[in-house]
């Protein structure tokens, strides 16, 4: 087990030291479990989940068709229209940013509603620092919302058997996305008391057009395909990577249709190279070198680690993750925090004897809220961040961190409190 642990930190402080190369550093660090025996080559195809991998691949493919269309621009224009002055005008930003980063990828959204705020703060000759900032912290907080809001609610979803539908509504509670919006109700507040002074008039000259409403059509399919999935039932021996598949399969229609409509294969290319292979390949690096630590015995024994600190008490337990993913995510990536966490805490509720859904939903809303503390804590701050930089403002962490600590705070605080009403209150530990 100490090899296995070993390689292990090595592999954490690498990837933290060197953020430009950490799938290279997790793939070096696969290929040193399977050749060192740590995990049987026979195990190392089943221990990555290719549910997730083809899910994350083909929802970045569809979501690259969508942006290319201008929808969210127009949706953007649209809503900027109705709202009096900047303050709602970013409020009301923030929130879109949210609402669509709650079905698609975070760095996506950013990459679609931040140029709009900047084209608006242009106008009015403001710095759009702050609206990009409240745009980037929305749309991680929302990326918990939903099993195709984030990497970190994939993983999640695909390690508990969760369907799309169990994020809404789960075992007769309200699931993670409500969870979500009352967190984000809550930290919208904060905006609206950092924003008060904003009170300049913001108007939209023209609307955005949109020629092409097909890759719209195609991520409502995606999420209502995910739905009907959900309803299918397993007698029915439906394919472990049933929404990995559905998301292929609708970007490929996506891309054939597009072909035929541009009458250019260019299209193809285009839409491929928007895929973010290094986040694939990280990540089924580090199914791998779980596989292999878990094979080893260094789950388990942190796992005991925690409960020894925990002492059992499942509240203590519950606090503990949250309120330590929050913190770590401040640093470093939440996916293979995630990654590493998930066989954790399943782990530890089987010593504990309890199930597993508070802990889950406790690291999911800890590590996804906690990368919002920081400008380095997620790739949506990091994308934001440049974004402005190739606009000639550089941001300061006192100034990314005086939005982004009381917003964080403000909705972890209301997650953590709800979640544990809803879910852990009534659930005792058989040990």
């Amino acid at each position: 087990m100490v090899p296995a642990l070993i390689i292990f930190l090595v592999t954490y402080v690498l990837m933290i030291a060197l953020p430009k190369y950490r799938a290279y550093v997790a793939l070096a660090s696969a290929v040193i479990f399977i050749i060192s025996g740590i995990l049987p080559p026979g195990s190392v195809l089943p221990s990555i989940d290719w549910n997730v991998i083809l899910m994350i691949a083909g929802t970045m493919g569809v979501v690259a068709l969508f942006i290319e269309s201008k929808m969210p621009s127009r949706l953007a224009d649209l809503i900027i229209r109705k709202m009096p002055d900047v303050r709602w005008t970013i409020i009301a930003l923030s929130v879109f940013a949210g609402v669509i980063s709650a079905f698609v990828d975070n760095v996506a959204t950013v990459l679609m509603v931040a140029p709009v705020a900047v084209t608006i703060a242009r106008k009015l000759k403001i710095s759009p620092v702050p609206s990009v900032i409240a745009i980037a912290i929305a749309s991680n907080l929302e990326g918990a919302a939903t099993l195709v809001g984030d990497t970190t609610s994939i993983l999640l979803g695909g390690h508990a058997n969760m369907d799309f539908l169990d994020f809404i509504w789960m075992k007769g509670k309200p699931g993670m996305f409500w969870i979500t919006q009352i967190g984000l109700l809550a930290a919208t507040c904060i905006l609206l008391r950092l924003f008060r002074r904003q009170t300049d008039k913001v108007d939209i000259d023209k609307i955005t057009e949109v020629e092409d409403y097909f890759p719209s059509i195609l991520l409502l399919g995606t999420i209502l395909l995910l739905i009907m999935a959900s309803f299918i039932p397993d007698s029915w021996h439906k394919p472990a990577a049933i929404n990995g598949l559905i998301c292929m399969s609708l970007l490929v229609i996506g891309v054939i249709y597009e072909m035929i409509r541009q009458k250019t294969a260019d299209v193809l290319l285009r839409t491929f190279r928007e895929v973010d292979y290094f986040t694939l390949l990280l990540l089924a690096s580090l199914f791998v070198v779980i596989g292999g630590i878990k094979e080893a015995g260094v789950i388990d024994a942190i796992a005991k680690l925690f409960l020894k600190i925990g002492g059992g008490n499942v509240f203590l337990m519950y606090s503990l993750i949250l309120w330590a993913s929050v913190l770590l995510s401040a640093f470093i990536d939440n996916i293979p925090y995630v990654a590493t966490m998930l066989p954790v805490v399943t782990s530890l509720a089987g010593f504990m004897g309890i199930e597993p859904y508070i802990l889950y939903f406790g690291l999911l809303t800890g590590a996804t809220l906690g990368g919002n503390l920081t400008p380095i804590g997620a790739s949506a701050n990091i994308a934001a961040i440049g974004i402005l930089r190739r606009q000639g403002y550089e941001v300061k962490n006192s100034e990314y961190m005086k939005i982004s600590v009381p917003y964080t705070l403000t909705a972890v605080t209301a997650g953590y409190v709800v979640l544990w009403l809803i879910w852990g209150i009534g659930v005792v530990p058989a040990v």
